[in-house]
Order: C-alpha cells, then structure tokens, then sequence
C-alpha cells in the first residue's frame, strides 16, 4: 500500500512560481506512475500533469510549457514545478500513484494552491 503526501501549496502573486512535493511512501513505489490532478468547488478533479514509471509525461493543455513533473525515485517523491502561475490554475492539488498491472490507485489528501494579487 502507498501513501501520499502533498506539500508546498500556498498562496502566491500571478507570475509566480510554487514546487509541489508529493512524498511516497511504501514498498515497490518506483513501479507505479504518478500524476498530478486538481479540483476547484463544484468541478471534476482535472489532471494535470502525469509521469510514468519510464519517465514518460504529459500535461495538459492549459499547463504546459509552464508546469514541470519530475520524481526522484531514490527520494520516493514527485514533483511539479509551477510557473507564471495564472489565477485560473488557483485549486487544490492532489497527487495520485497507480499500477496499470495491478489496478490500484492510492490518492494524497491534497495541497491548496491560490493565485492571487
């Protein structure tokens, strides 16, 4: 079983830039892929950006070029640097690790990202 963590949200200026830290723990975590999602009040949690066990990624339209995802599997943590935060990217951030063999999915309880001025 894994567990999640999310840190390093907040509340930052547009144009700003924040690093998600998402701390895995539990066994074999370097085999499961990891994605960043995020959710505002009354919408469906979005995905952000994702990294495969192969370091394989993608983002989604609206962040990319601005948003990086990276994991440090020595460290079991994930990442996402965010830039040139825009308000709209203003919602709570969740971490999520899966297995596609397997067909878990484990969540992090989420970290809070505000952009305002």
């Amino acid at each position: 079983q894994l567990q999640l963590v999310e840190s390093g949200g907040g509340l930052v200026q547009p144009g700003g830039s924040l690093r998600l830290t998402c701390a895995v723990s539990g066994f074999i975590s370097d085999t499961y892929h990891y994605a960043w999602y995020r959710q505002t009040p009354g919408k469906e949690r979005e995905l952000v950006a994702s990294i495969t066990s192969n370091m394989a990624i993608k983002y989604s339209d609206s962040v990319k070029g601005r948003f990086t995802v990276s994991r440090d599997n020595r460290k079991s943590t994930v990442y996402l640097q965010m830039n040139r935060l825009k308000p709209e990217d203003t919602a709570m951030y969740f971490c999520k690790g899966y297995n596609d063999f397997s067909g878990t999915t484990y969540w992090g309880q989420g970290t809070q990202v505000t952009v305002a001025s």
